[in-house]
């Protein structure tokens, strides 16, 4: 959708960027008259969404009064669903959380079950926030499977049964009538923890090493999807000397039937030490358990081998390692492959961190995304439309 430069959408988003903060910068940045600036901006302050907070420095005669974006005039609901657990929150649109709540809810269970859950916490957390339901602008999910991005509908996931192709958005517009934005949880880390951490960064990659293995591509600023949100799915690379490895996708050989967290799980379990999950994994490492460290360090070898091709053909300046298996021996066995076969150039200049943010990283990619769509120039122009034909 085109929109002029010099909009009332452009205007927010030159506010919102930090590149103006007065009316006499907006008409020196979109060369637009003073009073085409104000009709511009009374349709910003009247929607809610500029406040003017105090005046700014001046060089001569009255101060200008400064302009900035309202994070609070509306919220996001957010969540971000794994294989056992989902975690839900009412973000401000800064990505401060008002409410939270983690708890199970299997997603095996299939999408119906899961979505009527999930729209239930979301009230309750909006209660409890004490935000009408009214004041939502948007909804934003993460979940542990591919998704076409566009319709916002999983496709064929290898951990959710019963979820491809099934309309995510039209389900939770039953609750709540506000755009829906559904996208991979490795991607949306990868956007969260780029976006608290490392924005200047515009080559950022993240794996999330959990129950499975996946990753999420973060250039410019911007998440990398592919054709049809395929990109990142690391987990499912063959591996040419592990054909006996069967995975929970159908094929034998994948990383993940390999090195994630549940092939961890598993393989202690065939050693005696029963184990049941990722993080159960991660239980045993903190305690030091050798068999643990072991598989573990191993484990991060054979996913290295893998990131050395992705490190050389994406150059990124952060790759993050996250899930149940971050800050771990797991971490030390990818680096030293990593460090031992990507080309000297590729690695130069790479940081390999662990995650900061945590569970809250998928929350805070789902809440940033929407918050970006939703008040991009296109999208606000148009919604400051049907609000003003309202």
């Amino acid at each position: 959708m085109a929109t002029a430069p010099t909009s009332a959408g452009s205007m927010l988003e030159l506010i919102r960027s930090g590149r103006a903060s007065t009316r006499r910068e907006l008409q020196a940045l979109t060369g637009l008259s003073r009073s085409t600036v104000a009709q511009r901006l009374d349709l910003l302050l009247g929607a809610g969404w500029l406040r003017e907070s105090g005046v700014d420095s001046s060089s001569g005669g009255r101060p200008p009064t400064r302009l900035e974006f309202s994070e609070d005039h509306a919220v996001v609901l957010a969540a971000s669903l794994d294989t056992t657990r989902a975690r839900a929150a009412v973000l401000d649109l800064a990505g401060r959380p008002l409410a939270e709540h983690t708890g199970d809810l299997a997603v095996a269970d299939g999408p119906e079950p899961v979505l009527d859950a999930l729209a239930g916490r979301f009230g309750r957390l909006l209660e409890r926030a004490g935000r009408d339901p009214g004041e939502v602008c948007g909804i934003g999910v993460a979940v542990p499977g591919p998704v076409e991005f566009g319709t916002g509908r999983v496709i064929r996931p290898p951990i959710m049964p019963g979820w491809d192709g099934y309309p995510v958005p039209e389900h939770l517009r039953k609750s709540f009538d506000v755009p829906v934005l559904v996208d991979n949880d490795a991607n949306m880390m990868a956007l969260g923890e780029q976006v608290a951490g490392y924005r200047d960064c515009p080559a950022f990659v993240l794996v999330k090493v959990s129950t499975g293995i996946g990753a999420g591509v973060v250039t410019a600023g911007s998440v990398y999807r592919g054709i049809d949100g395929g990109a990142g799915d690391i987990g499912h690379i063959r591996l040419h000397d592990r054909a006996d490895a069967l995975c929970q996708c159908g094929s034998y050989g994948c990383l993940a039937a390999v090195a994630s967290g549940g092939a961890l799980a598993k393989a202690l379990t065939g050693l005696g030490v029963p184990t049941d999950s990722g993080s159960g994994v991660r239980e045993h490492l903190m305690a030091g358990l050798p068999e643990a460290v072991r598989l573990a360090r191993e484990a991060g070898q054979r996913v290295g081998e893998v990131l050395t091709t992705v490190v050389c053909l994406l150059n990124p300046g952060v790759l993050m390692v996250s899930g149940d298996l971050a800050e771990t021996h797991f971490v030390t066995g990818v680096r030293e492959v990593l460090y031992q076969r990507a080309l000297p150039r590729a690695t130069r200049n790479l940081q390999v961190v662990t995650g900061r943010l945590g569970e809250r990283a998928g929350l805070q990619g789902v809440g940033h995304l929407v918050v970006e769509h939703l008040y991009a120039p296109a999208q606000a122009d148009a919604r400051l439309a049907e609000g003003a034909a309202s």
